[in-house]
């Protein structure tokens, strides 16, 4: 089959005709760019993903890297197309001019990126946390630190990782144990244990720089004790260069169901008391340093999962409009050739659904990333409202497109049928793959929480009522007649995220979290299936902008699907709805004993 790479008709729909990417051209930062010159960063990332990375994708799946002799062994494939990637400027693709990046704008850029994680998520995993760790030292760093390795990191001599998660707590950060301790010199040792540790060895740089979070002795206890260190699998010399190694031992690698040519480990610091760890900005604020590379990373996974999605869906319609079998329902005829699948209407319900859910993930993402565009180079205040929408909507873009593009690749593998389901065709590893996003970087029930129990009451629940403002604004916007049911639909739930909020408020307040939060789930569904409802009134207002024949089909199965949303799928959180507004508690009544 064909190697699925993002359609660009989309991608150019999603940038220029949904999200208004030229208007960002004008500004400053952007000035030197041009339609034209994103379309050739687009041309260039297509074919370097056709041509380095969708060659070995399936081939890493099969052979993993493995674990011999205390060090990681890879495929040759990986590190040819990761030197690809520095060399084409695509880690340093948002950076500045003067840092030797392109500077193109957060949305472009993510075009470009998206070419690669589309055909090949687990090769792409490493330029993605080696330039978010990177983004850390940069913002919070100090001078010495960003001289020895955030040159170094940009220029793809060294790779980066972040080091969080430890064997007994898990997602639980209050309760991690490593330890970092002061010395003379201002450096510290590290000692602890880090699990499930994505690119933590490999053999594509000369060395690794781990972000790691320790706990100072002395420390506040739990979150706020919590600090930042920059730790290099080898020290540095007086030249800057890679030395003697620094006691971070690779204790063995994590084999997953997807994402299999990414390593993940287990790591060690200072089983030998020679960890040398350098710290991020102040002490006890680690986390909050983390949280930028974290959030980026939600985004990131959330645009994985609309990705996968989306070519799951792709891989199966081309499959559909080939396969042939059966005959139209009146047809008794059977000396007439079978007709091709996509005829058959319960097929095409689920391309439509795929297509409703995967396109409504990537323009979510597209959103997002907008919004980073305008914390950067927006006026004061527009950056400002960005900042608290974009902090409100996190976990929603990733869960999400986490939750929905997974859906969207099971409909993939029924309509294969039997094939779907077989190593012989490509869907069963996008499947694998995708079934990862919904736990990386936060479980659903973890941003559930999130949302409800944090998000929605910062800055006085300022960024709830600026997404209810933003989605009045298309409301109000949407005049032709094929799109004003949508924009309906859409306003009469904006009163009902209101009320569950209100209800949810008043349970917190009176009766605590545990009662409080515990439908934190049906709300955060609630919310996103509204902003994803939101996302295809903006996709089909735009397409009803279309007027070049040549788009015709394009735009009509633009408003199908946004129709298909509109139906059946914005409907299903009615009983979200309900069950919050009644603060029902089915959950929390449920007995141990009684499973």
């Amino acid at each position: 089959m064909t190697d699925t790479i993002l359609d660009r008709r989309d991608l150019r729909f999603q940038l220029f005709d949904v999200l208004d990417t030229d208007s960002l051209l004008s500004r400053p930062r952007f000035a030197d760019h041009s339609r034209e010159t994103i379309e050739a960063a687009l041309d260039t990332a297509e074919k370097l993903a056709q041509e380095k990375f969708a060659d070995h994708n399936t081939l890493c799946d099969k052979e993993e890297p493995a674990f011999i002799d205390g060090k990681v062994v890879m495929r040759p494939e990986v590190k040819s197309a990761f030197d690809a990637y520095i060399e084409a400027g695509f880690l340093s693709a948002r950076a500045s001019f003067e840092e030797g990046g392109m500077q193109l704008p957060e949305t472009a850029a993510a075009a470009c990126t998206g070419m690669f994680t589309c055909v090949n998520p687990s090769t792409t995993v490493y330029p993605f946390l080696t330039g978010a760790a990177a983004n850390v030292i940069r913002n919070f760093a100090s001078e010495s630190l960003k001289q020895r390795f955030l040159l170094p990191m940009m220029a793809g001599r060294f790779t980066g990782t972040m080091a969080l998660t430890e064997p007994h707590a898990g997602s639980s950060l209050a309760d991690i144990r490593t330890r970092a301790l002061p010395q003379d010199d201002g450096s510290y040792r590290i000692k602890g244990n880090k699990i499930y540790i994505s690119a933590g060895d490999n053999e594509l740089g000369e060395n690794i720089v781990h972000l790691v979070l320790a706990k100072i002795p002395g420390g506040p206890d739990g979150v706020k004790g919590i600090s930042l260190f920059v730790v290099p699998k080898y020290r540095l010399n007086e030249q800057g260069e890679p030395a003697e190694h620094n006691d971070v031992i690779l204790a063995g690698l994590i084999h997953k169901m997807g994402y299999r040519g990414a390593t993940s480990t287990a790591l060690t610091f200072g089983d030998n008391d020679d960890c040398h760890g350098y710290l991020v900005g102040e002490p006890h604020q680690g986390l909050r340093y983390m949280f930028q590379m974290m959030n980026e990373a939600r985004v990131a996974v959330g645009y994985g999962a609309a990705l996968l999605g989306y070519r799951g869906y792709q891989f199966s319609l081309e499959y559909a409009r080939d396969r042939t079998q059966g005959r139209h329902a009146e047809n008794a005829d059977f000396s007439q050739p079978m007709v091709p699948i996509i005829e058959h209407a319960d097929v095409r319900r689920l391309l439509l659904t795929q297509k409703a859910y995967a396109e409504a993930a990537l323009a979510m993402c597209f959103y997002g990333y907008r919004l980073v565009d305008e914390i950067d180079t927006g006026e004061e205040s527009d950056a400002r409202e960005a900042e608290l929408l974009l902090d409100l909507l996190t976990p929603v873009i990733k869960t999400w497109p986490s939750e929905f593009g997974l859906k969207a690749n099971d409909m993939a593998i029924q309509i294969f049928g039997g094939a779907g389901y077989t190593r012989e065709y490509p869907v069963e590893q996008v499947w694998r793959d995708n079934r990862l996003n919904p736990i990386h970087e936060g479980t659903t029930g973890i941003h559930g929480l999130d949302l409800l129990g944090r998000k929605v009451w910062q800055a006085k629940s300022r960024g709830l009522q600026l997404l209810a403002e933003r989605i009045m604004r298309d409301v109000n916007a949407t005049t032709d007649s094929r799109c004003v049911s949508f924009a309906k639909a859409l306003q009469a739930m904006l009163p009902k995220i209101q009320a569950t909020t209100e209800v949810a408020g008043k349970l917190l307040a009176e009766q605590g979290p545990t009662v409080g939060l515990s439908n934190a789930n049906a709300y955060l569904q609630l919310v996103g299936h509204v902003v994803a409802a939101w996302m295809w009134l903006r996709q089909a207002n735009a397409a009803v902008s279309l007027t070049a024949a040549e788009d015709q089909d394009f735009a009509s199965g633009k408003l199908q699907a946004a129709r298909y949303f509109f139906q059946w799928e914005l409907p299903r959180v009615e009983v979200d709805v309900q069950r919050l507004l009644e603060g029902d508690r089915i959950f929390l009544e449920m007995e141990d004993r009684w499973f």
